[in-house]
């Protein structure tokens, strides 16, 4: 099964920012944050692409797709 895997917790760590902060910055909730670093919930590309500017990575260094569904 496909999947898209991130790196959002472990990129906001680096920039010592916290869920709130990415929340903020993304115009999301604090729980659409943890619902995401834990691969729970996947952005729609609008939102995806307002995380990675929010970390100031390329969305590709942010997000994977997994199209054989392994982690």
């Amino acid at each position: 099964m496909p999947s898209i895997r991130n790196q959002v917790k472990e990129l906001r760590a680096l920039r010592q920012m916290t869920q709130q902060e990415l929340a903020d910055q993304v115009g999301v909730t604090r729980q659409t944050v943890i619902a995401i670093e834990q691969d729970k919930y996947s952005p729609s590309l609008e939102t995806a692409f307002k995380v990675a500017i929010a970390l100031g990575v390329p969305l590709d260094q942010c997000f994977q797709y997994d199209s054989q569904g392994k982690r």
